[in-house]
């Protein structure tokens, strides 16, 4: 029988580490280095931090995928070296890239995995009757799984690692690419079975998420920095965090602000700009900035500490805007939808959607998963014939002038579309010369991304190997070489770190002061605020169009008087089911 070990407080600990360091090379920097931690059961506990802090290296020790350099680890008694099986009988793994067979249906799927741990007869029918019941995939059974949405694929995959009733859950990433209405319902799903007494460790980006965790640990360069709850480390932060109106002028304001000493960081949200400053620092000359005068207090959010902690966004102007030519400000739409319609067959995946874009204009087009939104998305970047309507770049219909629209565009999409077997600077080359680039102009344009994005020690690089990071760099690079007057962004933050969406956003909101059109696909809520207005797709229709601001006056009620963009996001669906529901 294994032991559970408690804490000093009395908390049983399913997982214990003790001075645990992982290397991968001799002279390199450690995975993880002399970790210390402890993980209760009947918990959720949040694994965070930034791009290569040693999250999945931690999960996959756990799970008795690789082995210590030197350290220990207790898995629900067990020690993971020596007693493998032991562990893997009793805990269930879902890593990043779930292994799905795409070609089996959902319950082909859930066989497999039953097999594999050899779960049977009434054992087997009584598991998928509850996870079938648990993650609403009852009706879609018979669905082959690369059929499914990507919050559904998600359910499904958790799903099939908790087949044998683990005592122990270990999921990595598991809301990257998923909407706010799938996260909600996997984060009920979760909380049910800590209810039922399983210990979770939920690794994730998504720093609204590690606020609903019992407890975070977090994790820098292989070292832990913080252990405990959530809203320890936000208290941190507690008077330092602020609201400046800025109307108009709020892409401005940010970058002006955030050139301060006495900034830590800054992000905008609709028409104001959110600051946190150091500790004990003035705010002198900061409240000028604000359309209003005023510095408004506002309450903490974990996010807001998880930078702090981290020393706060480095200071250096964005050189990607500076390698960038200013554009003529000629108004008018830059990007026109007109009655666009997409049909599969007898399925409409968009329905009559119509809108436009304006230059130097950022707008989201936002929707749940399976809504259409991807679908509009292509076809307004030419990479879908519409089955009805218009498609217009600058003027140029995509169906009448295809290539002359595609040369006004860059697009960087959800999975970076880079060859992964090519070097950094062979997918660079390739790129410059699709988008027709060729002599001293190619060879400037290469240079000019190199030296923008600090590709320089990586050129050799195969970009399969590259840190998230640097491949969400070379793609963007990729896409701007040609010096598009758009840019088309599919969910480019998917994944990436706090930090690192930070600076790609003050990359976009400098290249947007010198005339470019953006238009963005995120399941980052708190990017959408970033825009200057929203389109939500569901059902295949275009049922909002506003500011990020009037979205959120849209649902305001006694209940919710201060509605966040994703709460926005999701009373906005549910409104518009009920209405049709009605009907």
């Amino acid at each position: 029988m294994s032991t559970m070990n408690q804490s000093s407080n009395g908390t049983d600990f399913l997982v214990e580490v003790s001075s645990l360091v992982k290397s991968f090379r001799p002279n390199a920097s450690p995975a993880l280095d002399q970790l210390n931690a402890g993980i209760p059961g009947s918990a959720v506990t949040g694994l965070i931090g930034p791009d290569g802090a040693g999250k999945t290296t931690l999960m996959r020790m756990l799970a008795g995928l690789l082995l210590p350099t030197s350290g220990t680890i207790r898995v629900l008694g067990f020690d993971p070296v020596s007693q493998p099986e032991e562990i893997r009988s009793r805990i269930g793994y879902m890593p990043q890239r779930f292994g799905l067979y795409e070609d089996l249906t959902v319950l082909q799927n859930l066989n497999l995995y039953a097999e594999l741990r050899g779960v049977v007869g009434k054992e087997r029918e009584s598991s998928f009757e509850r996870l079938l019941t648990l993650t609403d995939l009852k009706r879609f059974q018979s669905r082959k799984a690369g059929a499914l949405s990507g919050g559904m694929k998600q359910k499904l995959g958790l799903a099939c690692a908790l087949v044998s009733k683990p005592e122990l859950l270990l999921l990595d990433e598991p809301s990257v690419g998923v909407d706010p209405i799938s996260r909600r319902d996997l984060w009920k799903m979760v909380q049910e079975l800590v209810s039922d007494g399983i210990g979770v460790v939920w690794s994730t980006s998504y720093l609204d998420e590690a606020e609903l965790c019992n407890t975070v640990i977090l994790l820098h360069e292989g070292k832990k920095i913080f252990d405990g709850p959530p809203e320890e480390l936000t208290d941190r932060v507690r008077d330092r965090t602020f609201q400046l109106r800025a109307e108009g002028n709020r892409r401005q304001i940010l970058a002006e602000a955030l050139r301060s000493p006495n900034v830590v960081d800054g992000v905008v949200q609709g028409e104001h700009v959110r600051l946190v400053v150091k500790e004990h620092a003035s705010t002198d000359g900061i409240e000028r900035l604000a359309d209003d005068r005023r510095l408004r207090p506002v309450a903490p959010r974990f996010e807001d500490a998880f930078i702090d902690r981290l020393g706060g966004l480095p200071k250096e102007e964005s050189p990607v805007v500076g390698a960038m030519p200013h554009r003529q400000h000629d108004g008018g739409a830059v990007i026109e939808a007109k009655e666009l319609t997409k049909r599969f067959g007898h399925f409409v995946a968009t329905d009559q959607v119509t809108f436009s874009v304006n230059r130097s204009e950022i707008f989201g087009l936002l929707g749940p998963n399976g809504a259409g939104k991807s679908t509009t998305f292509k076809m307004l970047c030419g990479l879908l014939k519409p089955s009805g309507g218009t498609a217009r770049i600058a003027g140029i219909d995509f169906q009448r002038s295809a290539s002359a629209a595609r040369n006004r565009i860059g697009y960087m999409a959800q999975k970076f579309s880079l060859y992964g077997d090519l070097t950094v600077k062979q997918n660079l080359d390739f790129f410059s010369g699709v988008y027709g680039l060729s002599g001293k102009r190619r060879t400037s344009a290469t240079d000019r991304m190199i030296h923008a994005f600090g590709l320089d020690n990586y050129l050799g690089t195969a970009s399969g190997q590259l840190p998230l990071g640097f491949k969400q760099r070379l793609a963007m690079a990729c896409a701007l070489m040609h010096e598009p007057d758009v840019l088309f962004l599919d969910e480019p933050t998917s994944g990436v770190d706090p930090i690192t969406r930070r600076q790609f956003w003050l990359h976009i909101n400098g290249l947007v002061e010198k005339g470019v059109t953006v238009m963005v696909t995120t399941h980052f809520m708190d990017e959408a605020e970033y825009c200057d207005r929203i389109g939500l797709v569901y059902r295949g229709k275009l049922i909002a169009l506003d500011t990020p601001d009037a979205l959120k006056r849209s649902v305001r009620s006694p209940e919710l008087p201060e509605p966040t963009m994703e709460e926005t996001f999701i009373r906005i669906v549910d409104q518009f089911d009920t209405a049709v529901e009605s009907v």
